[in-house]
């Protein structure tokens, strides 16, 4: 017996923390009656178990890609304000290796975002527990001063509480801004823009160029590529999920 949330997650339907916000919803049957309570378990072998109506497969072989989301992308699969969303990217794979994201990027926001159908890695890689770092590029309304970036590599307050400390620098100072690399590991939301809004610099633009070890690279826009077997171990090893 399996929680449903692992099970689904495992069958590439979505991250653990959707499922349960399906299960809540009444959108998940076991044997043909209508589960709510978190924690429920069932058998994936011999239960039938349908999410609106439609039977879960069982799991499929793991996958992992990395994606290189646009601008003004809902980051979800099925977005209920009829929002551009992903599918239209993932539509080539098939039914048969359907993938979720892992966590979200800002709509407006570009750059690395990974997909996999391995709920126990998304669930650790998308938690502030594990401390998975993620590095970002961002072009401000103008440059920051030395004080500032101190301030983001100390830790500073929003209305959510002290972020971490950050890694920061300028990496390209123009004639009245510059571009900003900075590095966190909490994963607030759109926690990178508030940091900076918090200091009083506007981003112009976002992009996430890394995820642990994995990097976004000459990646295009609006593509996908597999993540390689040791980016693969890599990831696993940040979350505990692979010996070193």
């Amino acid at each position: 017996m399996e929680r449903l949330q692992k099970i689904l997650a495992r069958a590439g339907l979505a991250s653990r923390r959707e499922a349960e916000r399906w299960i809540v919803e009444g959108r998940i049957t076991v044997n043909g009656s209508v589960v709510r309570k978190l924690g429920s378990q069932a058998d994936p072998a011999k239960d039938s178990i349908k999410v609106d109506g439609k039977r879960v497969r069982p799991a499929a072989s793991p996958l992992y890609y990395a994606f290189h989301k646009p601008p003004g992308v809902i980051t979800t699969l099925n977005d209920p304000e009829h929002r551009p969303d992903l599918t239209p990217y993932l539509a080539h794979l098939g039914e048969k290796k359907r993938v979720f994201p892992v966590g979200r990027l800002d709509y407006n926001t570009t750059g690395l975002l990974l997909l996999t159908n391995d709920g126990d890695l998304a669930l650790r890689l998308a938690h502030p527990r594990y401390g998975v770092k993620k590095l970002y590029r961002a072009k401000l309304s103008a440059c920051p001063t030395d004080e500032d970036l101190a301030h983001l590599r100390k830790g500073i307050r929003l209305d959510d509480g002290m972020t971490g400390p950050a890694r920061t620098r300028v990496v390209d100072k123009l004639k009245k801004n510059a571009w900003v690399e900075i590095e966190v590991q909490e994963g607030r939301k759109r926690e990178v823009r508030r940091m900076f809004e918090a200091l009083g610099y506007f981003v112009e633009k976002l992009i996430r160029i890394r995820i642990g070890s994995v990097s976004l690279g000459p990646l295009p826009q609006g593509e996908l590529r597999p993540l390689s077997q040791i980016e693969i171990k890599s990831l696993k090893r940040d979350v505990g999920l692979e010996r070193s």
